[in-house]
Order: C-alpha cells, then structure tokens, then sequence
C-alpha cells in the first residue's frame, strides 16, 4: 500500500472545491474510499501498510466531518485560501446580528414557558435554518469575489447559527422526551 492520498478534501472526494457539496456523492465517495484502505483489507500485512491504512483511514474520516458540515466547510475553503482562522475567539462584529442572537438566547431559555413550546421551538429552527441559508450564500458571494474578511464574517456567523440550531433541536428533542 503506498500513500496516494491527494493534498486537499475536495481532491480526495473527487468534487469541486466549493461551499455547495452534493452529500449523496461525498457519501457515495467516501464508502469507495473507505473500502479500499479499510484497516480489515490489511489485517495480515506488514506493520507499514497497516499503519498507513490506518492513518489514510483516519484522514478520510476527517475529510467527510469537515466537508459535510456548513461550518467547517467553511473553515476549510479559507484555510485552502490561506486564511488563518480558528473556531475559537471567533466572534461577529456586526451588532445587530448579535443583539438578535441574544435575544434568541431569551427565547431559548423562557421557551418552556409558552403554551405551545414546540411550536415555539419550530420556529426558532426556521429562523436558524433561514438565517443559516442567507449567510451561507453570503459566504459563497463573498469568497468567490475573494472578500476574504466579508467570508471570515459570514462563517462567524454561521458558526453562530448553527450552534442555535443545535441547542434548539437539543431542546425540543428533550421537551418531546418529557411529554412521552
């Protein structure tokens, strides 16, 4: 077995290097992969090649985490730019998407108060899911004209919105374990 791993995710899968991935194909791609350098197929050979399966493995794991989410996709195609950018001290300077993140925050936490907290809670993931929608093509518009800092914004947006789609979906999971 010899290292033939290409040099970045999007090579490795054989897709375009762009925010918008066809998940069905990533998928389809990542069981080939997976099969051909699965540590099982190299059971009884040497040291070596069942080392690098398992780091070729390992790799190709990691590639399908960050291509198929939003955020690290993201991440990901600055990094290829060459953008530093780490998740952490991460934060959006636009004010008046932080003052409506706060106040989702409220909703979020008074949520079990409203009569119908379910419903509630679907529409904050509308909003989420929306918001996330808007800003990911923020980020697009952004990184293909190389507004590099426009780009980094947009993703520390995202990152903001899809942490509250996360917690949103959290609650409602748990509110709905309740009432079983």
């Amino acid at each position: 077995m010899t290292d033939v791993l290409p040099a970045n995710f999007f090579e490795l899968f054989e897709i375009p290097a762009s925010y918008d991935v066809d998940l069905d194909q990533l998928q389809h791609r990542y069981r080939e992969l997976q099969k051909a350098v699965h540590p099982d197929k190299y059971a009884s050979a040497g040291s070596h090649e069942r080392r690098l399966s398992m780091q070729q493995t390992s790799l190709i794991n990691q590639a399908l985490h960050t291509l198929k989410d939003p955020v690290e996709r993201a991440v990901y195609l600055l990094q290829l730019k060459g953008v530093e950018f780490s998740m952490d001290n991460q934060t959006t300077m636009d004010a008046g998407f932080l003052m409506e993140q706060m106040e989702m925050r409220e909703r979020l936490e008074a949520v079990r108060d409203q009569a119908d907290p379910l419903a509630e809670l679907d529409r904050m993931s509308l909003y989420c899911r929306s918001g996330m929608d808007r800003v990911a093509e923020d980020f697009k518009t952004a990184y293909a004209a190389d507004r590099l800092d426009d780009a980094k914004e947009a993703v520390r947006k995202l990152q903001f919105l899809h942490k509250a789609a996360k917690e949103v979906g959290d609650l409602s999971a748990t509110i709905e374990d309740e009432m079983i």
